[in-house]
Formats: C-alpha cells, sequence, structure tokens
C-alpha cells in the first residue's frame, strides 16, 4: 500500500514519546528549527524535566545548525493531546517488545493519518512490533546514538515501510543537526549499534572476569583512540538498565553469547546503579544531566 507523505512539515509539531535521557535529546534536536516538539511521557515530572533540559540547550544547539532557531517545547501525559497535528512521532520508551507493540498499536488508532511513525529502539527492528498497527507503510526505525554530540542516526525499513518515507526523512533529517545512514537490509542493532555491541561486550567480560577495571579500561580506551570517555562512561551516559535489555535481546537471538557481561550489568541494575540518571554506575555522578 503507498503512504500518503505528511505535508507543511514546518508548521506542524514532532512529538517524542518517552522524557528519558534519550527522548529529552531527540526532542532538542527537533526544536532546532523554530517550531514545536512535543513530549509524551505519564510522569509530569518527567516531562518537566525534560522541557527544561531542551529549554537550556536549544539556543546553543540551533545555532550550530544551518538555518537553526530555537523553538518550543511542551509535555503533557495526554497521548491523543501530544499526537494531534503532529507530522512525525519517535517513540523513546523502554526497550521492552511487549510496551512497544502496545505503544504502536495505540499510535496507529490516534496519530494523524498520515504521521510517520518512527521507532528510536536500540535493538529491535520494527518488523517486531507491527503486529496491531494497520498501516505498517508509515512505521520505520529511526535510532538516534547521543545527540547532539553524537548526531549520526540509522533509518531502516520495517519491511512494509514506504520507500517514500525513507527518502524523506533521508532529506530532511540534516536539516535538524542529525545526520542519517540507511541500513539496506534488517540488522538486529543496525549499523553502528551492531558494531558498538561487541565493543561493549567484550569490555564488559574484561571486567567480569577480573582481567581489569572500568576506569582502566576507559583510561586505555581514551590513550589509545585519542577519544574522551570510553565503553563504561558511555554506558552510564545511556543507562545501564537500558544497556542490560539490549543485552538480553541479544542473547534471545544467540544464546551463545556470554553471560558474564549481563550478569555484571545484572549487579549494578539491581542495586539501583543505573548511571547518570541515578548518580552512580560504574561511576559516581553529581546533578543529573
Amino acid at each position: 500500500m503507498t503512504f500518503v507523505l505528511p505535508t507543511d512539515l514546518d508548521s506542524r509539531p514532532v512529538t517524542v514519546l518517552g522524557a528519558g535521557t534519550l527522548g529529552r535529546r531527540i526532542a532538542l534536536m527537533f526544536a532546532t528549527r523554530g517550531g514545536e516538539v512535543r513530549i509524551y511521557d505519564p510522569s509530569a515530572e518527567a516531562g518537566k524535566q525534560a522541557c527544561a533540559y531542551v529549554e537550556q540547550h536549544v539556543s546553543d544547539i540551533a545555532a550550530r545548525v544551518e538555518g537553526g532557531a530555537p523553538g518550543s517545547v511542551a509535555a503533557t501525559s495526554d497521548l491523543a493531546e501530544a499526537l494531534t497535528g503532529a507530522w512525525l512521532v519517535v517513540e523513546a520508551v523502554p526497550e521492552r517488545l511487549e510496551l512497544k507493540r502496545q505503544v504502536f498499536a495505540d499510535l496507529d488508532r490516534l496519530a494523524e493519518p498520515d504521521a510517520i511513525l518512527a521507532s528510536n529502539s536500540s535493538s529491535y527492528p520494527t518488523s517486531r512490533f507491527i503486529d496491531h498497527v494497520s498501516r505498517p507503510e508509515r512505521v520505520v526505525n529511526m535510532h538516534f546514538y547521543m545527540p547532539p554530540a553524537q548526531a549520526a542516526v540509522d533509518l531502516m525499513s520495517s519491511g512494509h515501510t514506504d520507500r517514500a518515507v525513507l527518502d524523506l526523512l533521508l532529506e530532511v533529517l540534516p536539516g535538524y543537526g542529525v545526520f542519517p545512514f540507511e541500513a539496506h537490509r534488517e540488522s538486529t542493532g543496525f549499523i553502528f549499534n551492531r558494531i558498538w555491541a561487541a565493543i561493549k561486550r567484550e569490555a564488559l567480560s574484561v571486567v567480569a572476569e577480573g582481567v581489569s577495571t572500568p576506569e582502566d579500561v576507559d583510561r586505555m580506551w581514551a590513550i589509545n583512540t585519542g577519544t574522551a570517555g570510553g565503553p563504561f562512561r558511555a554506558m552510564d551516559q545511556v543507562g545501564l538498565d537500558v544497556v542490560l535489555d539490549i543485552e538480553n535481546h541479544y542473547a534471545a537471538e544467540n544464546p551463545a553469547l556470554p553471560t558474564g557481561p549481563r550478569e555484571l550489568l545484572k549487579r549494578y541494575v539491581d542495586a539501583g546503579q543505573l548511571g547518570v540518571k541515578t548518580g552512580r554506575g560504574f561511576y559516581a555522578y553529581g546533578a543529573r544531566d
């Protein structure tokens, strides 16, 4: 079935579902062209914090985008209100398959008929959770990393996505200061994340086996690559609960993967040490980023 693309993009909002670490950063990028961004989250406090984050950074980030201008952001805990008029909806909820199935069923029912429905899933292809979507041709993977610093975006078809949806996103996303790359066939982990997963898992294994510490691995990474941070700092930024969800997904597809990395992550998650968002993970932090 052919999908009728949305029009009047500049005068219509973008809606982000989820006010967490990535949701607020995705909202920030879509607020760089003077338009309206809405954030949906069941928690009013999370929505308030996400809006404060966008408002704090949007002027600076918009100044780096060609033709950029600070836009507006608002949060709501009413999904129908969040979706009204939106040309693009980006799902950034926790990496749980059944949750995503329910979310996309709701989006298919409540979003505008011409709205593109995108998932920021870190590892699940959209083909896994469109069971109850009546118009799968408008559903697409649109996976962000950690914008604005890491501004690449994976685009991947669900297997039913209208080609015009991908072409439109490839054309317009750079205008928001992000850089899309298309995965030309279905791939768990898409492009960069598939490569990163192997690095991350081996780093966790080295620590789980007692060979080294998170601090030393990150320090060696910085020295040898000439970049700041390292795998453990990066995992703390994402959230160790999210990292564990992703690793569990990979393990479900490939039971031969080592258990040590997941066991190490689970100890931190069970202790409530999820990284930056809780103030402690592999490292201790001050105020939430």
